[in-house]
Formats: C-alpha cells, structure tokens, sequence
C-alpha cells in the first residue's frame, strides 16, 4: 500500500499545478491527512470523528476548483465537482441533492472497475489470445467413427500426427501472433449489438436514476444481441481482452470496494455555493434557494442515500464548497449549513507577479501547453521574459479594468495572441518563431487602448 503523503508533501505536490494560495493549500492539505489519521484511532473513535468540511471563499479564477481537483488526485479518491446552483429544492423541477451522491458512487464504481480489469488482464490476454488462434485456425472436427480410431493402430497413428502438425502449425502461429507479423490480417468476430431502439420512459427531471434503473432491467431481460464485423487483428484483440476483463471481474467486489471509497475517501466540490446563499424574498425565481440548502443539510452532516448499487451513508465525505461571495456572505447561509463547513479559507486575488508565475512555472504552464502544441507541426515556439512579463501586465490590467475572471484571462490573450501562429503553423514547418514584447504590444495593443473592445475580445 502507498505511503500516505504528509501536509507537507502535499502542499508542496499543488505547488507544482497552483501558483500561491499558501493557506488554502495548507488547509486542504490537513483536511486529507485527517482522513488518514481517522483510520488509525481506535474503532470506538473512529466513526465520531466527523470530516473537516471547507468554505474556500475568493473570486474565480484563483484556483480554488484546481486545488480540489488536484487534491482528488493525490488522495486517488473519487471526485465530483458539481455547482450548488444546479440543484432544486425537494417539490421543485429540477435536480435532487442526492443525485450528486449516486454520481460520486458510479465514479467510484468506473475507479474500482478500471483497477479490477487492470488486475485481470494478462489472464483476459492469454484467453483472447486462444480464442484469436481458434479463428486463425479452427479446431478441426473429430471423426465421426471414434470406435475405429480405437480398434486401428494405423487410424489411431494417423489421426495422432494430424494433432501433432495442428499443434505445430498453432505454435507457429502464436509466434507470428505475438511478432506482430499478423496484424494486417482481417478476421470476423462477434460483437455486441448496440445500435437497437430504446424507448425513453421518464422525461421529467429528477427522474433519471429511475429512467436509467428501468433501462438497465429491460436491458437484461432481452436477449444479448450481436453482429459480425472484420477487423484487423490488433482491433479484435482489444476487442476480446475487453471482453474477456468483463468476464473476469467480480462486480461484487467492485461494487463493495467502490462503496468504501465513497463512504471513507470521496470528495465532493461544491461550487457556487453562495448562489443559494442569502434570504428568501418569498417571490421571483430564487424562492428555493434556503430549501435546496436545507435539502442539502443532512448530505453534509451525514445521512444515508440509496443507490442503485445499494445504501450509502456520506458521513464521512469531505465536501469542499467555494464561492465568491461578492453579493452574499458566508453568514447569509442558514446556522446549521455554517456549522457543517468549520474552515474557511480566503484565497487571494492573483497580482502581475502571479501571473508570470502561472505563465513560467507549473508543470502544466501555459507557455508549456502552446509549446507541445506547435511541436506537434514541427514549429517551434520560444517566449522572451520580456514577452511574459508583458501578457502578465495586459491580463492585470483587463482583469482590473473589465470583469475579474483571474488566471483564466491568460488563456484568452494566449489564443489571440498566438491565433495567427497557429492558423499557418501548418506552413511554418522547421521554422524557429520568437514571441517578444514588441510582438505581444503589436498585437493585442490596439485591443487593449479600445475598452469596449477589450470587453468583448479579451
């Protein structure tokens, strides 16, 4: 079993992906060891050792969904990010709480089915390897007067060296097989039919998980269809290793496993949540606002939830929300909601110097994905300082003049910016192309000193 990383280890894994927010990072960082921690108290304690739920409160743009997702990762837990605002209370059109626990469980289920049939498949190959060499080359049919084969030495002889040159030809084809030497062979092969009708059953919202419970029933109670296709050899292998990994698993033991990460190990991000916060002005669309928060209430604080895989109790599911909160506050949620969420974390608006940094220094850097990305036609793409330093500027400045929308203003001036390069990259194959500030102030400059224009392009 891995061993579980340490605060510090963590921070230091979202630094590589998240530039600042060091208090957010630390508090996400102690909320994923606890989880250890719990496991390892005494069994009496353990299941009153409630997660430390997080309210992350900043504008967007400053990674706050990015720290949860990266967290998800190193914690290799189910993660769902769904907004707060999507959801209906109870009587109203629309999505159910609950709906978000059954969408955690079939990730979980996805999580713990991938693993299974990774553990399955050199059995699942060996197998869809037979059933290749029986296509290749058809078992031949026993003689229907197997009484003579036993009473005739000369039958018995015969039919003997015909196993033996069956064998040897098998063999050899196993060899050229696995060489590779096949692989623009076509051969036919059985797969499931999928291209049949459905009727649809429910259309109302809130209904889905009964519209899917039913389809899968019907889906049962009909007999497997399926049809002939040729394919390459490579393709039918993949075909019959999936297959064969299908057959292999024990949904039993997936559905068991996947249970325990959701109920001890998943995450929940809870964006936008301060769009239902706020009171109730009792008229106009947002009369529901208090109920969905009451509705989500006893998710957070720990109920159980049925499934089509069964009961799941979510009492120790770490849930992170976040929000602006540039209307509302986190003290314009009701008591009992704030008091489920323990820690707050503000994180903080990103300055020009976070911007270069974002630009320059995560793994998956901006400057780094445009790179690949022209590599691919043999272009390649070189950033002055000075360059990133002033794409760093003009997305401070757009940010402070125009909407603040945070790290996410660089991906816009990157792909105006570089849309010329791009268009004609095809073009410019073994070609050396240098971005330098003048380029950059060449470009978006003009977009820059025109406001209104700024606002719609940038």
């Amino acid at each position: 079993m891995q061993q579980p990383l340490t605060p510090a280890e963590i921070v230091r894994e979202l630094d590589k992906y998240i530039i600042g927010q060091k208090d957010a990072k630390r508090m996400v960082a102690i909320a994923l060891r606890n989880r250890w921690r719990r496991q390892q108290v005494p069994e009496h304690l353990r299941d009153e050792i409630a997660p430390k739920n997080i309210i992350m409160i900043g504008p967007t743009g400053v990674g706050k969904t990015e720290i949860a997702r990266r967290l998800a990762r190193l914690a290799q837990s189910p993660f769902l990010k769904i907004e707060a605002s999507k959801f209906t209370e109870v009587g109203y059109v629309g999505r159910d709480v609950e709906s978000m626990i059954r969408d955690l469980m079939e990730l979980a289920v996805s999580m713990a089915r991938t693993e299974e049939m990774e553990a399955v498949k050199l059995k699942a190959e060996e197998i869809a390897e037979e059933k290749l060499l029986d296509i290749l080359l058809p078992p031949k049919r026993q003689p229907e007067n197997r009484e003579q084969l036993l009473i005739e030495p000369d039958a018995r002889q015969a039919a003997q060296e015909e196993s033996d040159q069956a064998d040897s030809t098998r063999e050899k084809l196993r060899k050229l097989l696995r060489a590779g030497s096949l692989d623009d062979r076509y051969v036919e092969i059985d797969v499931p039919d999928r291209n049949f009708p459905m009727v649809e059953i429910f259309a109302g919202s809130g209904m889905e998980d009964m519209d899917y419970n039913l389809r899968e029933m019907l889906g049962s109670m009909l007999p497997r269809r399926t049809k002939r296709r040729k394919v390459k050899i490579p393709e039918a292998r993949e075909i019959l290793v999936q297959e064969e990994s299908q057959r292999l698993i024990d949904m039993d033991k997936v559905i068991k496993s996947a249970v325990e990460r959701v109920e001890h190990s998943g995450i929940i991000f809870l964006d936008e949540i301060d769009k239902i916060a706020g009171r109730e002005s009792g008229r106009g669309p947002d009369v529901s606002r208090e109920g969905v928060q009451r509705d989500l209430l006893p998710i957070v604080e720990g109920s159980t939830v049925t499934t089509k895989y069964g009961m799941v109790r979510t009492d120790h599911i770490l849930f992170i929300a976040s929000g602006a909160f540039h209307i509302s506050k986190p003290s314009d949620l009701i008591p009992e909601l704030q008091g489920r969420f323990p820690i707050r974390v503000e994180l903080t608006s990103l300055t020009r110097d976070d911007f270069v940094r974002i630009l320059k220094e995560p793994e998956n850097a901006l400057i780094v994905q445009y790179k690949a990305l022209l590599t691919t036609e043999e272009v390649e793409l070189i950033f002055e300082d000075d360059a990133i330093e002033e794409i760093a500027e003009i997305a401070y400045q757009v940010n402070s003049r125009t909407e603040n929308i945070g790290a996410r203003r660089l991906h816009t001036i990157m792909e105006k910016l570089l849309s010329e390069i791009s268009f004609n990259a095809p073009d410019l194959k073994g070609q050396t192309i240098h971005i330098t500030r003048e380029n950059v102030r060449q470009t978006l400059m003009e977009i820059i000193k025109d406001e209104d224009l700024s606002r719609y392009i940038l």
